[in-house]
């Protein structure tokens, strides 16, 4: 997902001023992280967090993923449309 001026067209946030869409931008990039990590753990045993964690490659990343958690994409996809939709919801919040 780009978070660039497209998404804050999407969310309503393009009157945002200049100086602020940098900063918000790399908010929303880390909440996704953040969200998406939390999703990856839940129910993880600890063995497998370390298994997660050991991975040195985007490659070994994917592997893993694909093998412990094949509904990656949708928690993906889940995670955006919720944070976009908080996003829009508060958009005036944002904006003030």
């Amino acid at each position: 997902m780009q978070f660039d001026e497209d998404f804050l067209r999407e969310v309503g946030l393009s009157v945002m001023p200049e100086d602020e869409k940098k900063a918000f931008l790399d908010y929303v990039q880390e909440e996704l992280e953040v969200r998406i990590g939390e999703e990856i753990a839940d129910g993880m045993t600890e063995e497998k967090m370390k298994e997660f964690e050991a991975a040195q490659t985007s490659e070994e990343t994917e592997k893993w993923l694909q093998e412990n958690k094949p509904n990656y994409a949708d928690i993906v996809r889940t995670e955006i449309a919720e944070l976009k939709e908080e996003i829009s919801r508060n958009r005036d919040k944002i904006l003030d």
